[in-house]
């Protein structure tokens, strides 16, 4: 019979190796003891897991038992696998408020060969960085979720920003004060790196900057993992064009469900 449990850190690096790309958050966060996991087993064996922050990230067969966890969460966002977000929102839509957004059918993309050099000054971000990021992370979050965090709460997304550059999560290319690319990860697993917030500055967009840019990402990434991955909006045709062009395919599809 099911039933759900804490669960060890070894069960939820177990679950997560059967799909590092699908799981790759997952796994960033157990490592990094981030979060509250919930699993659901049966017969000895993890089939779904949940994860609730800031966000409820569920996987695996079964999501719709984490619906007590979701009620509860009080989260920004659920978001994940698209089946697994499904049958979860199916289970608890009656007990949150209704989405401000709903987006189905994100593209989750992966690259496993380093492709073409882009040729650009692409390296890691650093503090004498933090001023000209803070604003360029807001904008790429605007866009990509429809709220301001500078509006919300500035102290803790420039902290975040921060803490990003410090854990070296952090990319960009830039000349002068202009940000030609830049880029985070969201998640850093020894198979996978998950990006977010791509992103180049509206004066100098559609002059293939963004593609030149993840290509040198890529290959430096490439050199320590096996995989970058990422997932972006159905209608974001310039963005998908960008990733194709570089060798991205698509591999699944994520649901964002935003509170």
């Amino acid at each position: 019979m099911p039933e759900l449990k804490e669960p060890k850190l070894d069960e939820i690096l177990a679950f997560c190796a059967e799909d590092p790309v699908e799981r790759v958050f997952l796994e960033d966060v157990a490592r990094r003891g981030l979060g509250r996991f919930t699993a659901l087993e049966n017969e000895g064996r993890v089939e779904a897991l949940c994860h609730s922050g800031s966000n409820v990230v569920p996987s695996g067969q079964g999501c719709d038992a984490f619906a007590d966890v979701a009620a509860v969460s009080h989260a920004r966002m659920v978001i994940g696998d698209e089946r697994a977000v499904t049958e979860l929102w199916e289970a608890v839509r009656d007990r949150l408020p209704e989405p401000r957004e709903d987006r189905p059918g994100q593209p989750v993309y992966v690259l496993e060969d380093p492709p073409e050099p882009g040729e650009t000054g692409l390296r890691p971000a650093t503090d004498h960085d933090l001023e000209l990021l803070v604003p360029a992370c807001a904008a790429a979050h605007h866009e990509e979720i429809g709220i301001d965090p500078l509006e919300r709460d500035p102290e803790s997304f420039r902290w975040r920003t921060r803490m990003q550059i410090e854990d070296e999560r952090s990319w960009l290319w830039r000349e002068d004060d202009t940000i030609l690319f830049k880029a985070e990860a969201s998640a850093w697993t020894p198979r996978a790196v998950q990006l977010q917030q791509v992103w180049v500055d509206p004066r100098v967009r559609n002059r293939h900057n963004a593609q030149r840019g993840m290509r040198d990402l890529c290959r430096l990434l490439l050199e320590c993992v096996p995989l970058v991955c990422l997932f972006v909006r159905a209608e974001n045709a310039p963005a998908i064009r960008v990733y194709e062009a570089i060798g991205m395919r698509q591999t699944g599809t994520y649901r964002s469900l935003i509170l």
